[in-house]
């Protein structure tokens, strides 16, 4: 049930209508890579890199949180932005 609708919001979220924030972007990108890849599992960019840096500073935050937890938060946090830009 959880898998179902952390698949479906993730499809949602694309269709926004806007673009969301830079920080919005970054919060789901790490509850993302959390759900699909665990914790974290590569070296960081170099700090020319700065977005790469952002990305893995991101995902890097969620280290330990469990599965079902980085789902249920993703999920929060798409419904959130797709109610603040639409679809």
């Amino acid at each position: 049930m959880l898998q179902a609708e952390f698949d479906k919001i993730a499809a949602d979220v694309k269709q926004v209508k806007s673009r969301p924030s830079d920080q919005e972007l970054l919060d789901l990108y790490g509850l993302y890579k959390q759900v699909i890849a665990g914790d974290i599992n590569i070296d960081a960019p170099g700090m020319l890199d700065v977005k790469g840096k952002a990305k893995w500073d991101a995902w890097n935050s969620r280290k330990g949180m469990s599965t079902e937890d980085a789902m249920t938060a993703y999920i929060a946090k798409a419904k959130e932005v797709i109610n603040k830009y639409g679809m």
